[in-house]
């Protein structure tokens, strides 16, 4: 069978791919026991299960891979996943195996009908409905927006929503950006939009500050949960540090990085911006 290292390495070079967590989660669920519905396929009594979505769009069969729910993928699916981001020759041949044995019937599917009732109990939206409360409360404009797809057009997009005249503002937003990772430096996700986000606001004479956190305290290969910072701070070697996905790096240098530990929760993304 295919090892938990194996395992290990195909979620990490389709996280560095910048594949969505749907992607990712079809892939997994096709190589594990348990993922897909799997684990309660032969239950054998009533049972409910409560669920955290760290999803967007909070898609059941694919929150934490769809343990306890029937699963709406192929195959077929996680192998196009795999050619999509030309990752044949970066997974161990045990994987590509698996898939094409999946693909021809050798292997059973995962289950497509569920076996018991899944309930979501919390999900990203609802962390934003409290930002959004707290943040009118405070006598502020507020906006809040979903956020997905490459991290540099994440950036982009959020800096837009700002209203140029308008003081006493809030973008809430909440999601999960993705990355593409072609350097060899530290960072994740999160460090490297807030990042992103001070590139765009360089040049801008208002004062802003801006966070992003992952809400599980773990953004990408550091300890670091994200970071927070405003556009005092000037510096003209954002973009060589964003070559390396280094991110950490820069905030380690200039200040910012937000350190809570591990949550062992996980709503995807949350942050802001003010000004």
């Amino acid at each position: 069978g295919i090892t938990f290292e194996e395992k290990k390495h195909v979620n990490q070079v389709l996280i560095k791919s910048s594949a969505t967590i749907q992607e990712i989660n079809c892939v997994r669920k096709h190589l594990s026991a348990i993922k897909g519905g799997k684990l309660v396929e032969t239950i054998g009594c009533d049972a409910i299960a409560l669920v955290m979505s760290d999803v967007i769009g909070d898609d059941l069969s694919s929150i934490a891979s769809g343990y306890a729910y029937c699963d709406n993928t192929t195959f077929h699916d996680a192998f196009k996943i795999i050619k999509k981001y030309k990752l044949e020759k970066s997974v161990s041949k045990k994987v590509i195996k698996r898939l094409k044995d999946g693909m021809s019937g050798k292997i059973q599917e995962t289950p497509k009908h569920s076996t018991i009732n899944n309930i979501i109990i919390a999900k990203n939206r609802d962390l934003l409905a409290d930002m959004s409360k707290k943040s009118r409360q405070f006598g502020l404009f507020t906006k809040t927006i979903l956020v997905s797809g490459n991290v540099k057009n994440v950036a982009k997009k959020l800096v837009t929503m700002i209203i140029p005249k308008r003081s006493n503002s809030c973008i809430i937003f909440g999601g999960e950006p993705t990355v593409s990772v072609i350097g060899n430096g530290k960072g994740g996700r999160n460090q490297e939009l807030v990042l992103r986000i001070l590139q765009e606001f360089q040049s801008a004479k208002k004062r802003f500050t801006f966070t992003s956190v992952g809400t599980d305290g773990i953004d990408g290969n550091t300890k670091f949960a994200g970071a927070i910072i405003d556009n005092t701070v000037k510096s003209k070697k954002i973009q060589n540090y964003l070559k390396n996905n280094d991110s950490n790096s820069f905030f380690k240098k200039h200040g910012g990085l937000v350190k809570t530990g591990y949550t062992h929760t996980n709503l995807m993304d949350i942050g802001l911006i003010l000004n």
